[in-house]
């Protein structure tokens, strides 16, 4: 089989069985790789009830066909397993761990069982030992990294790893490697129930590629590609905090916990920022954008630190209304630290400055005044939340625990399926509300990311259009399909970054593989995958009730690029139903679908 190794290793931290798991050819092609194999092999073994801190919670780290080939910005590594708050749970990092993983001679890791002591993995020629790390626990994620490096005598290890975040299982803890971060639905949490500390790989194992001149023949073509699209310029120059000036022209950016629209973005603003900082940049593996940042910092005792992304200095700086940069980067590098999911952590504490001025709570509750633009009390609750210290303890639960806990009404609280909104407004972009209340793993803005078709990033040859923002009925079926073709880039593995057509892609697939997709099929196979994890989702308790937008987030504003704007939910949802064959009294796909899609073993299990 060309383009994967044909083998997946299961490990079980309760006795350290090892088993390997072998990959079919069918299997593959059915649902390629990264998270679209992983739900295959999760929906037999995850079940509703089940305890997402449990020794019985699966964790799959998984690699895709791109992984480790000269496939340009194809070097990502997905992770998956039930989330935090018991549902489909998935995330996805950059830099090299992916391919040093497939390095290592295997596709992924199924993780399984929970260790008495604090233990690490190690991954190199095609076998898995599992490492004391009782030395590791409490220890950073930057210091984790290297303390691993040191242990194993290997500066080519890369290390998967979790902080205190982790450890104490916050609902919204990451795994982070080379300060690239698998950041949402709580994995680092579930990671930590199960006392791994860490996943090292190493090796340079090469997967066979069915036509290698071909690959690097359309690897040239993409970076000729790439370098005429501005969007890449962009990126390059500023990494994803580039796009705030335009998010704030059209009400995308988020301000004072979603009631705002208008701020003062030039105190925050990439060109503002880089006039601050010294920044350097740095690329993930293989890939020739090089959109990553590092800032030279030297305050606080800390010399340099990972650049916020767009949707972190949205979530520590308009979000809160903290226009103090250096208060952000902080609360920024302090989440890395930790292992915390930016988003997530943003949201939930500027929800908590939400209910303190209304009232809700008070300083007796938190420990200390919450005021509207304090970044340093933003700071310090992000070292609470990570070590459950104080009113750190019910942060650490994020906004819909938060909202449990104090018996405020759930439309108050900014999520979907328990997982924090973005900083993508969902007035800005009516499309982007139906990703969000659709979305398998929540409230996602990466599966799919529907805002850049409309502005103007669409995909002709699936008749996937720009057309008005604010009116996206009669249009829906696009906002699915775009959602499907989302989740080809998680199972390739290939960043949402790529600008390669849609043509390209299956270009690259079938060189690699030597299959016979066309675009037609590989989005077939998309929608297989959606449809897959819906089931899983429905398997797991999801209903049509859980396809909701909060009110916090639809109200219209008065003012902003969004003034009086807010998307009829019910009408876009019910079109959405039909165009994706769901059932709209339970949610389900239909049988019919799911036996269209080839899963009628999954309609047999969810239908009975």
């Amino acid at each position: 089989m060309y383009g994967y190794h044909g083998k997946i290793l299961k490990v079980n931290l309760t006795d350290g069985s090892v088993d390997t798991l072998e990959l079919k050819e069918d299997m593959a092609k059915s649902f390629i790789g990264g998270s679209g194999l992983a739900a295959r092999i999760l929906f037999d073994v995850l079940n509703a009830g089940m305890d997402p801190f449990g020794p019985d919670n699966y964790l799959v780290f998984m690699t895709g066909p791109f992984t480790a080939t000269p496939v340009p910005q194809g070097s990502r590594y997905i992770v998956s397993g039930m989330s935090a708050h018991g549902l489909w749970g998935e995330a996805c990092s950059g830099g090299s761990f992916g391919p040093a993983l497939k390095g290592a001679g295997v596709d992924g890791l199924m993780i399984t069982g929970k260790s008495d002591k604090p233990v690490y993995l190690f991954v190199h020629d095609g076998s898995v030992e599992v490492k004391d790390a009782s030395h590791l626990w409490g220890k950073s994620t930057y210091e984790t990294e290297e303390a691993v490096k040191k242990d194993l005598g290997e500066r080519r290890v890369r290390v998967a790893c979790i902080g205190l975040g982790g450890e104490n299982k916050v609902k919204y803890a990451s795994i982070m490697n080379e300060g690239r971060f698998a950041g949402r639905c709580g994995l680092g949490a579930v990671m930590g129930s199960k006392m791994l500390k860490a996943v090292a790989a190493v090796g340079d194992s090469k997967v066979e590629l069915a036509n290698e001149d071909k690959v690097r023949e359309l690897g040239s073509t993409y970076r000729v590609v790439m370098e005429a699209n501005p969007f890449s310029h962009l990126l390059k120059e500023y990494g994803t905090h580039g796009y705030l000036d335009m998010a704030f022209q059209i009400g995308d950016a988020p301000a004072k916990y979603f009631t705002k629209a208008l701020f003062p973005v030039e105190k925050v603003s990439a060109a503002t920022f880089k006039e601050t900082y010294t920044v350097r940049d740095y690329a993930c593996y293989g890939c020739p954008m090089a959109c990553g940042k590092l800032i030279e910092y030297n305050k606080r005792g800390v010399k340099e630190v990972d650049t916020l992304e767009y949707e972190t200095i949205v979530a520590f700086g308009p979000l809160l209304e903290n226009y103090d940069l250096d208060s952000a980067v902080y609360a920024n590098h302090l989440c890395n630290v930790y292992g915390i999911d930016t988003i997530s952590a943003g949201v939930s504490i500027a929800f908590a400055f939400y209910l303190f001025e209304k009232g809700v709570i008070g300083e007796k509750d938190v420990g200390m005044k919450l005021n509207w633009g304090d970044g340093e009390a933003a700071a310090k609750l992000v070292e609470m939340i990570a070590k459950r210290e104080g009113f750190g303890d019910i942060l650490a639960e994020g906004t819909k625990g938060m909202a449990e806990k104090f018996n405020v009404d759930l439309d108050e609280a900014a999520q979907v399926k328990g997982l924090e909104i973005p900083m993508h407004d969902p007035r800005a972009f009516f499309g982007q509300a139906v990703v969000y209340a659709t979305g398998n793993r929540g409230a996602c803005h990466l599966r799919g990311d529907y805002y850049q078709v409309e502005l103007g990033l669409g995909i002709a040859e699936l008749g996937i259009l720009q057309g008005d923002r604010f009116n996206v009925q009669g249009r829906v079926e696009m906002v699915a399909k775009y959602q499907n073709v989302r989740e080809l880039y998680d199972a390739l593995i290939l960043c949402k970054f790529s600008s390669a057509p849609i043509t390209m892609v299956c270009d690259f697939l079938n060189a690699v593989t030597g299959w016979d997709y066309n675009v037609e099929s590989l989005h077939k196979t998309g929608e297989r995958i959606f449809n897959l994890k819906r089931a899983l989702n429905n398997k797991l308790g999801v209903t049509r009730e859980h396809d909701k937008m909060p009110r916090i987030a639809i109200a219209p504003l008065e003012e902003g690029g969004t003034a009086g704007k807010s998307p009829d939910m019910e009408a876009l949802l019910k079109e959405y139903y039909e165009a994706r064959k769901w059932d709209w009294e339970t949610g389900k796909p239909t049988k019919e679908k799911l036996e269209e899609l080839g899963l009628g073993d999954i309609a047999a299990k969810i239908w009975g």
